[in-house]
């Protein structure tokens, strides 16, 4: 029977780069990183009116997302404005995810260390893919429906002061929704945290399956957790991608009882 390794929380750091951990999820980041740049390359540079095999699939797999896409956003105009963002986040933690299941990930040892491990498996990484995807929906909602309207959304100042000309009923109303848009700036917060802590804690239990099921039977008992493990990942970079779209979509609708 093998060595049971079971993976901790935290990224076992290789080496340094002056003050700069470099992590082994890191290392199956930046390879992620990098496949997806020579593919987009590739397809960039060959793009022809006859389309070859890689233009041909890559056209395929985008004309397979935009309808699903079309249906979060209302209109083919929105989503070829948020296709960059929410399509670069769902084929990176796609891919991400599938790196992690090739062999020697979490096998081939560096020191006391694995050389590599799921990028998703990180925290960190899942923590900053969340603030992206938050921050970006309050960009895009600043600067389509403009700074007042947006930040109206949650904090209505102008209805406060106004309200206390009208008499207590409406200084009371007025600060119930003072409230609640203070809720709702907590809710933007934990946006973040449900984001990055659904796609971290489900890469990591996966690793970590697979790493008991390996060490205990390694020949082909591990191979149904693998494939499930496959679709885990489809899944998982699909709901953190369209949770994006959504919140895009929402940031860039007109607040109620807006005159167009």
């Amino acid at each position: 029977m093998a060595e049971i390794h079971i993976p901790t929380l935290a990224p076992e750091v290789l080496f340094h780069i002056g003050p700069i951990a470099v992590t082994n999820t890191m290392i199956n980041a930046t390879l992620a990183l990098l496949i997806l740049l020579a593919l987009g390359i590739a397809i960039s540079r060959k793009t022809k009116l006859r389309p070859g095999k890689l233009q041909n699939g890559a056209e395929y797999i985008l004309e397979l997302l935009l309808p699903y896409f079309d249906q979060v956003t209302g209109e083919r105009k929105k989503t070829l404005r948020f296709l960059p963002i929410v399509g670069s986040v769902f084929f990176f933690i796609l891919l991400s995810n599938w790196m992690g299941l090739l062999p020697g990930t979490g096998s081939i040892s560096v020191g006391h260390s694995f050389l590599l491990r799921p990028a998703n498996s990180d925290l960190n990484l899942t923590l900053a893919m969340a603030l992206v995807a938050v921050v970006s929906s309050h960009i895009f909602g600043l600067l389509t429906v403009g700074v007042f309207a947006h930040v109206g959304k949650f904090i209505q100042f102008g209805g406060l002061l106004r309200s206390i000309k009208k008499g207590p009923i409406a200084i009371f109303t007025a600060c119930i929704e003072f409230m609640v848009g203070l809720l709702e700036i907590i809710s933007e917060l934990s946006k973040v945290l449900s984001l990055s802590l659904r796609l971290f804690g489900n890469i990591f239990a996966g690793e970590v399956l697979i790493s008991v099921i390996t060490a205990l039977a390694a020949a082909f008992i591990p191979t149904p957790f693998m494939l499930l493990e496959v679709l885990v990942g489809l899944i998982q970079a699909s709901v953190f991608a369209m949770l994006t779209l959504v919140y895009l979509t929402v940031a860039v609708q007109e607040p109620h009882g807006t005159d167009h």
